[in-house]
């Protein structure tokens, strides 16, 4: 497991995600939404290379929405973005602060969306929740030719050496409580490989940062579903010996997060 970002991330096929912990956010939505990273403006002009379009007038699907992140950030760019969300919890989030976005209940397995209708499908930390035999002919059904399919995720920069210790103790608290070590990320190269001949992926990395409160730090890593499924106490007590760690290392009480964003964009 990765330290900031990626207790998520699911291993390299994932053909049909336990419900109880691709929905586990919906019970904290609300701390998602205040403690999740965003994403740097370098990612979406990233994007609009990749694809080969710009964002401003592209009609977007923003599959496995969440609380609405990259939504906003897609919106802002001027796309004609519509959130795609399953989670109860999550949409009603995502609805609240972001009223002026169309929102559907839904998720990339079965898009409720006419053929050829969207310039740009975009998955942001949600393509490791579908059926990838499913939801990849979905997109290709959904875009029309000459869209782009993107998938991004958060990854901790683990060449910062203090997200490396911390992913070490991670990785040992999970074997201790579990028996067994979480899905760790494999990057989004692992992810896309293998899918239809159809998508040539380009892959590319961007480093970024974030400076934000140690408890801020904390709520982020409390939100991600390997703690939400564990419980209560076994996080609680996790949490509260990360902090007195974190407190040694950064005392003004400010966290810089590291992570890169790894990207994927195939057009089709």
């Amino acid at each position: 497991m990765t330290a900031t970002e990626s207790p998520d991330a699911a291993p390299e096929h994932t053909p049909d995600p336990a419900p109880r912990r691709a929905l586990s956010f919906d019970g904290a939505a609300a701390q998602y939404a205040a403690a999740r990273p965003g994403y740097p403006a370098a990612l979406f002009d990233a994007v609009e290379e990749l694809a080969g379009l710009p964002l401003h007038g592209a009609r977007t699907l923003d599959v496995g929405a969440g609380t609405g992140i990259s939504t906003r950030r897609l919106h802002d760019r001027g796309a004609r973005v519509v959130a795609v969300e399953p989670g109860p919890g999550m949409a009603a989030e995502l609805r609240r602060s972001l009223p002026c976005v169309p929102l559907v209940r839904g998720d990339g397995n079965s898009l409720p969306f006419a053929p050829a209708s969207a310039d740009l499908i975009t998955y942001a930390q949600s393509y490791h929740w579908t059926d990838r035999d499913r939801s990849t002919p979905e997109a290709l059904r959904v875009l029309r030719p000459g869209g782009a399919l993107a998938l991004w995720w958060n990854v901790s920069d683990h060449t910062v050496p203090w997200v490396a210790g911390q992913d070490t103790r991670l990785r040992d608290f999970f074997r201790d409580e579990t028996g067994a070590e979480d899905e760790s990320a494999h990057g989004a190269p692992a992810l896309t490989r293998g899918l239809l001949p159809e998508l040539a992926f380009v892959h590319r990395r961007i480093p970024w940062t974030r400076r934000v409160p140690l408890a801020t730090h904390l709520d982020n890593l409390g939100s991600h579903s390997a703690f939400l499924v564990l419980g209560k106490e076994p996080t609680r007590r996790f949490l509260a010996d990360e902090r007195e760690h974190l407190a040694r290392l950064f005392p003004d009480g400010t966290v810089e997060e590291a992570y890169v964003v790894d990207l994927s964009v195939a057009v089709r």
